[in-house]
């Protein structure tokens, strides 16, 4: 991408409970890719659902620390960004899974540099 080039990103927001698309310029690519992928749960999530489909209670025991209204604020913000995809099944109780679609498939290589990076200094710092 050139210099001074921007990029056009969809934001969706919720305004008395309607769901609305805005497009909004972006500084940069990074800029877009932290507000899909990043904060402190979101890159975790992607991680274990890499390893494949998870229900709620799942995802909430792998990573630890994190209240259920922040993974559902999470989750939510994912899917709206067409990375994960959630499938509700008509049960008693219901069932509620999460797997990444194709787009969030790509983020794959993102994260593995995450692990590497954040492997390599854990151990230089030990």
């Amino acid at each position: 991408m050139q210099e001074g080039t921007h990029l056009i990103y969809r934001d969706k927001k919720y305004t008395n409970g309607i769901m609305t698309s805005d497009f909004k310029p972006a500084r940069c690519a990074v800029a877009v890719t932290v507000e899909v992928a990043g904060g402190k749960w979101k890159p975790l999530i992607l991680h274990y659902l890499l390893g494949g489909t998870k229900r709620f209670g799942e995802l909430r025991r792998l990573i630890g620390g994190v209240t259920q209204r922040s993974l559902t604020l999470q989750l939510r913000q994912l899917e709206d960004h067409g990375v994960i995809r959630r499938e509700v099944f008509a049960e008693v109780p219901p069932r509620v899974e999460y797997s990444l679609t194709e787009r969030g498939r790509t983020l794959a290589p993102v994260l593995e540099a995450m692990k590497q990076w954040g492997e390599t200094y854990a151990a230089q710092r030990l």
